[in-house]
């Protein structure tokens, strides 16, 4: 979910070890806030591959530095044994740890995912995915198209759909059996709604991190609120794409909002930057990915 230009310049990495340096172990608290919900469109049960194997023997990942677990172990460093996705980690327990068990992850199991990616990198990304013909791809993209410098720079929705139609297409044509798993992208105002009150996030946040939404996040008037309502207009935007296209393709199942809707709290955000998922974070995603995927009908 890291966007190295629009949050983590070269010059803010040592100040962000000095703040969290500084404040060592400040409790890390927050309230809860409220969260705009994508309007829901339920599929049909029809809709469902029949063939769609609930217990897949193989996984790659792909997405953005919340699947390679970003800031979950130490600062600005990814640490993808505690990936959701792919992860060994035992607290965590990945998908894949799940699915295939601690000792079937080693050669069964990939993460191409790379921190800082956005929505156009992610046909790159496909390609390597499909030459391993895994069983199940996983895809969590989308926050760093919305967290930019400013608004105006956020991807556009058609771009945004084009080129996951295009990371499809791609996975098609090399692996046309291998199953995907979409999630949706998360809900950056509730990360807004429960830090703007911390002075640790907010301090961690002055330094650059997801400007569009979690710039000047005591600043309540009408700009500001109108900036922050357009960055969760366009994440709304970006998960009924996902949906959508996902459900053009009978091998694909989207996670029906549930990563959107999920009522996360200061305790699974890092304690690095109050932005990526922790330990914590990083496993309940992985609990929200393992229902669904072994459901025995795609999310509502």
């Amino acid at each position: 979910m890291r966007n190295r230009s629009a949050r983590r310049r070269p010059r803010t990495a040592a100040a962000v070890l000095t703040v969290v340096s500084l404040l060592g172990a400040a409790a890390l608290t927050g309230c809860q806030g409220t969260a705009e919900k994508p309007g829901a469109e339920k599929r049909s049960p029809s809709a469902e591959a029949p063939d769609w194997n609930r217990s897949p023997a193989s996984v790659a990942a792909v997405g953005d530095s919340i699947t390679r677990g970003f800031d979950a172990c130490s600062a600005l460093s990814d640490c993808p044994e505690v990936s959701w996705a792919t992860g060994t980690d035992s607290i965590v327990r990945s998908l894949a740890v799940r699915l295939l068990g601690a000792s079937g992850v080693a050669g069964h199991s990939w993460n191409h995912a790379e921190t800082g990616a956005r929505i156009a990198q992610l046909p790159k990304q496909m390609t390597l995915a499909a030459k391993e013909k895994p069983d199940l791809v996983t895809v969590m993209i989308g926050a760093n198209d919305a967290c930019r410098d400013t608004v105006t720079q956020m991807t556009p929705v058609a771009d945004f759909r084009a080129s996951f139609e295009a990371a499809m297409r791609e996975l098609r044509t090399k692996a046309p059996k291998t199953q995907v798993y979409v999630t949706s992208v998360p809900d950056l105002m509730r990360l807004w709604s429960i830090g703007r009150d911390n002075a640790l996030s907010k301090q961690i946040w002055n330094l650059g991190i997801c400007r569009s939404m979690l710039g000047d996040a005591d600043d309540m008037g009408a700009d500001a609120v109108a900036r922050r309502a357009s960055v969760q207009k366009r994440v709304v935007a970006y998960n009924d794409v996902l949906r959508t296209v996902c459900a053009k393709d009978p091998l694909c199942r989207y996670d029906g909002g549930a990563v959107f809707d999920y009522r996360f709290t200061g305790a699974q955000l890092s304690q690095w930057d109050w932005f990526h998922p922790g330990r914590d974070g990083q496993a309940r995603l992985a609990e929200i990915a393992y229902r669904n995927v072994t459901s025995a009908r795609p999310p509502a």
